[in-house]
């Protein structure tokens, strides 16, 4: 176990196995229980943990590897889910299963057990239908990536956000990291677990469980809703790539469909469903196996695959990386590099319906040579999956996680300045589009989106592996709303006349000007590293909300930065399913805003960050809002 568990999601592999659980059903998730007595688990694991996984957990020259501190904030289940089906199954091939159970217990110190949802968290499931008005889902909350919805979309205001109050917590079992952005379709909240692959149905004004549909794998995409006539088709993604079309009305699911091409493909984004296709963003595992030093690193390319929306057909495959690894320069143990490779495309992709085009942000290169694909912004044809043009921000960035120390880090290391994020197509009051993208390196950029051109770029950040713009921005017609990480783990070395400037900036669309930043409050008894904005943020008039790492959900005045409200997120809460639920660090997707309510997931455990399971809804007061 060399490095560290992204997500702790399982990708089970298993074509099409789901299960449709309904409200008059139980539901046990998680069926691996031991009768062996605890202080023995405990020692056993501790060997496993000692001789194969501390070299790179707890090693200081590994600022990325989560801690035992870290792995105690996780559960169990987790840990073992990436050790047998997951991430981490390179690193894991050589224990046994008995091995695994141990190590994962102890890294976790909780044994592994059953888990029950209770029969009252359950209420009928009655679906109407949508509602036109406030129905949300995708990423960006729109097939522009903009995270922008209108005041009669969200019913929230500077004149109300003082009445904004909890109204009830919702908690996912066995989970620690909220990875899935929820959907709104009429009085139904559906979200996914990264940890068991459940899709819940959740009654968005009371919390309750209406059903759940069970995948192959852990869930980390957010979930696409689409409408058409009377249907409502729900389309997801497990961590294996396996995509899902599934009835929302009755649970049925339609179609399943493995998009990746590879044991080490991988989905982390949402997918966008237009005119017919659905688009999944791919990744790969290859990031974490090249930390095995005998894994012949690497071959894998990012991609995007479009499958046909009612049947799961691959219509087509981008690959990110045109030519075909090769053997080229020698490794330190006399074995061949193979490149080139990565570029991995982590994000959702956007859609430009006026030019036919899609737009995808990509990752850095994990071996040798580099290519002008990586760290770059494409535009790709949907009909045909053709590359259209291609803007590289940063050139000769070649890394992988087994650097900077192990066999299989690149000659002249790169520094992980992905574009992590979902490109944002906006319309400017100037009558023009721009396409805007975010990147680590704390740099955002404005293109032409007919050709790709650089209209201009502002630095916000001094950027690095964990800073700069991670996981997305949000853009009205004026200005674009960044969030800006600079965690100091893992930022930019390079330059020492750049600081770690944690916090939101608002930049003028037209221009790139900057219009005001509002640095991440330092709250006291919090770790430095924690008190940054990593997660997308979202925005309504005169409203930006965006939550930070260590736990705290902030509105902002979108004219001059101040905050308007706050609620720390990271403890306890009493929920309204009977799970244990306990709020973390606010990290990846953007919270949700529709009919007076905001709905927030809490937890993110990686890099030291608070481990959470709740997913949380405000509301407005009755009158002021709806």
């Amino acid at each position: 176990m060399k490095r560290f568990l992204w997500g702790y999601c399982a990708a089970m592999g298993i074509f099409g196995l789901m299960t449709f659980y309904s409200s008059a059903q139980d539901h046990a998730t998680g069926n691996r229980t031991t009768a062996a007595d605890s202080a023995q688990i405990m020692a056993a694991g501790k060997v496993v943990f000692m001789n194969t996984c501390r070299a790179c957990h707890g090693n200081p020259s590994f600022p990325k590897a989560p801690s035992l501190e870290t792995f105690s904030q996780v559960q169990a289940r987790a840990i073992l889910n990436a050790l047998d089906n997951g991430q981490m199954k390179q690193q894991a091939k050589t224990l046994t299963e008995k091995q695994r159970e141990a190590v994962a217990q102890f890294a976790s110190q909780k044994l592994l057990k059953e888990t029950m949802m209770p029969r009252d968290a359950y209420t009928k499931f009655i679906f109407h239908g949508g509602n036109d008005r406030y129905d949300c889902s995708g990423w960006g909350a729109n097939l522009s990536g903009t995270n922008f919805r209108t005041t009669d979309q969200t019913g929230i205001t500077r004149e109300n956000i003082g009445s904004l109050s909890l109204k009830w917590a919702f908690a996912f079992p066995d989970a620690n990291d909220m990875r899935s952005k929820p959907a709104i379709v009429g009085n139904w909240l559906l979200e996914g677990n990264n940890v068991t692959g459940d899709v819940y149905a959740i009654n968005r004004l009371t919390g309750k469980l209406g059903w759940h549909v069970t995948a192959s794998g852990g869930i980390r995409s957010g979930i696409v809703v689409v409408k058409q006539d009377n249907s409502y088709t729900a389309y997801f993604a497990d961590w294996a790539t396996y995509v899902y079309a599934m009835d929302v009305r009755t649970g049925k699911i339609l179609w399943s469909t493995k998009a990746g091409v590879g044991d080490l493909a991988m989905n982390t984004g949402t997918l966008t469903v237009f005119h017919g296709k659905v688009f999944v963003p791919l990744s790969s595992l290859e990031v974490l196996a090249a930390t095995d030093g005998n894994y012949a690193c690497c071959s894998t390319s990012g991609a995007v695959a479009a499958l046909d929306s009612r049947t799961g057909k691959l219509l087509w495959y981008h690959r990110v990386i045109a030519e075909n690894a090769k053997a080229n320069t020698i490794k330190k143990n006399g074995k061949s590099f193979l490149g080139p490779s990565g570029a991995p495309v982590w994000a959702s992709p956007t859609v430009d319906i006026k030019r036919n085009l899609l737009y995808v942000g990509t990752g850095e290169n994990y071996s040798l040579p580099a290519t002008n694909t990586s760290d770059a912004i494409q535009a790709i044809n949907m009909n045909t999956g053709k590359l259209v043009w291609n803007f590289q921000a940063t050139q000769g960035d070649v890394w992988n996680m087994a650097c900077p120390a192990l066999v299989n880090c690149p000659t002249n290391q790169g520094r992980d300045l992905d574009f992590g994020m979902a490109p944002i197509l906006v319309n400017g009051k100037d009558g023009t589009q721009r396409l805007l993208a975010g990147q680590k390196a704390g740099v955002v950029y404005a293109l032409n989106p007919q050709n790709g051109q650089l209209l201009w770029k502002t630095r916000i950040g001094k950027g690095g592996a964990l800073g700069g713009i991670h996981w997305g921005m949000a853009a009205d017609s004026e200005k674009v709303y960044a969030a800006n990480a600079d965690n100091p783990i893992a930022i930019n070395k390079d330059d020492s006349t750049l600081k770690p400037a944690p916090g939101i900036y608002a930049l003028d669309i037209i221009s790139g000007r900057l219009i005001w930043s509002s640095p991440t409050p330092a709250e006291p008894d919090v770790k430095q590293y924690l008190s940054v904005n990593s997660a997308a943020p979202a925005v309504t008039p005169g409203i930006v909300f965006a939550g930070s790492n260590d736990g705290y959900i902030r509105a902002y005045d979108t004219q001059d930065g101040r905050i308007l409200w706050e609620y720390n997120t990271a403890h306890s809460f009493q929920t309204i399913n009977g799970v244990a639920g306990k709020g973390g660090s606010l990290d990846s997707a953007s919270p949700l805003l529709a009919d007076g309510m905001l709905y927030v997931n809490s937890g993110y455990s990686l890099f030291g960050e608070k481990a959470g399971n709740v997913l949380l809804a405000f509301s407005v007061k009755s009158g002021q809002g709806k």
